[in-house]
């Protein structure tokens, strides 16, 4: 008599079988959990280790009904400027748009041919794009390591 006593008939083979049917089951549960949690669509769960999209230019919808670009705009994103360069004509208004959390500048190195000043989270600036064509580099003054040019021409 195995394991359970008087009148119980079951073998110590469909005891070993039953106890492997449940771990193959735990195993099988586990790692469709862990699945899972690896592929939330949601893109707000913690521990996501998917980069960001890459932000797209702002898009207007032209006459035809295509999507082009939105002339003369900068968009600060992710501690990056896009597009860069920007091309844009000699004496042209800019209009930046910070859709980062933190403040920005957009200022141009040397001789500051342009400098938004702080723009807040959210905020919007313009500057004119000066009249000389060439290309002008600027960062942002408070993060220093974020670069990108303006070409005028």
């Amino acid at each position: 008599m195995w394991p359970g006593g008087a009148g119980d008939h079951t073998t110590a083979n469909e005891v070993t079988g039953v106890r492997n049917l449940k771990r193959t089951a735990l195993a099988a549960g586990s790692l469709l959990l862990a699945l899972t949690g690896c592929s939330s669509s949601s893109g707000g769960g913690s521990g996501s280790t998917t980069p960001p999209a890459s932000p797209s230019p702002s898009v207007t919808a032209s006459a035809t009904g295509s999507p082009t670009r939105a002339a003369n705009s900068l968009t600060i994103q992710n501690f990056a400027f896009h597009p860069s360069p920007l091309k844009v004509a000699p004496g042209a208004t800019v209009t930046v748009t910070n859709a980062d959390s933190t403040a920005h500048t957009v200022t141009a190195t040397g001789a500051k041919a342009f400098d938004t000043g702080t723009i807040a989270p959210g905020g919007t600036a313009t500057f004119t794009a000066p009249k000389a064509p060439g290309s002008y580099r600027y960062i942002c003054t408070i993060h220093p390591f974020m670069k990108g040019t303006l070409t005028v021409g």
